[in-house]
């Protein structure tokens, strides 16, 4: 729901400490020669426009979930130079399509619709110069996807990891991953769950992302261990390939 939640008068949703206010979870990747986003939610247009965003060579969609996905219809003037590539496993592709089926319809002259094209994946595929490996991550009652690009393994709205999941993020520079809160959820990892994986995984960095307002950004991040923090928004990691 985000950070402050609509009509909640908590600690966390009054903070003043702008690391407690969190828009819906993506991800913004310079590689060098491509512009990669991960998710596109429903503060994608707020997102965009405070990281001075001009281009995009791809979206990576992790699932069909309105908190991902509700911020497509706000690419429109990053298409004005070309069709905007959007990736995702055919499930998600799928609901996207009938979700915003206008902007996959002709368009009519003057049209602003964007201009999306959706490209399922069966197998790890590239973005230019930018190889980019799907894994399967689930959630709940879902697999929906994770990605690992280079030395960065993102995972978002997990509860659990396929053994053969965790295969493929070995050797990890950076992790990104989903702890929703402390108490138990049936669709999402805990925090002390999320340390389980990060244990489990051990890579040299892991950022936590997707909290609820049941995480203080300064009293939770004490009792983190070392090389695991709380990200929040505007983060900006270095990765090493």
């Amino acid at each position: 729901m985000g950070v402050p939640v609509i009509g909640c008068g908590c600690a966390v949703c009054t903070s003043t400490d702008p690391r407690n206010h969190r828009t819906r979870t993506s991800a913004l990747l310079q590689t060098g020669a491509e512009t990669i986003l991960i998710d596109a939610g429903p503060d994608f247009r707020t997102q965009a426009l405070t990281a001075g965003l001009h281009r995009l060579d791809a979206v990576l969609l992790t699932h069909a979930h309105f908190d991902h996905v509700a911020g497509l219809d706000d690419m429109r003037p990053l298409c004005y130079t070309g069709c905007v590539p959007i990736y995702g496993d055919a499930h998600t592709l799928a609901d996207v399509g009938e979700r915003f089926a206008y902007a996959f319809k002709e368009a009519s002259v003057g049209s602003s619709r964007p201009d999306l094209e959706l490209r399922p994946f069966a197998a790890p595929f590239a973005v230019g110069t930018t190889s980019v490996r799907p894994f399967a991550v689930q959630h709940g009652t879902w697999m929906i996807t994770g990605y690992r690009i280079g030395g960065l393994g993102y995972i978002t709205d997990a509860n659990h990891l396929p053994p053969e999941s965790c295969d493929l993020l070995g050797g990890l520079d950076v992790l990104v991953l989903n702890a929703l809160r402390y108490k138990p959820h049936p669709t999402h990892y805990t925090v002390a769950q999320a340390l389980e994986v990060v244990a489990a995984l051990r890579p040299r960095q892991a950022f936590f992302v997707h909290m609820t307002h049941d995480i203080e950004h300064v009293t939770a991040s004490r009792q983190l261990p070392a090389g695991v923090a709380f990200a929040y928004d505007g983060l900006e990691v270095t990765v090493t390939p």
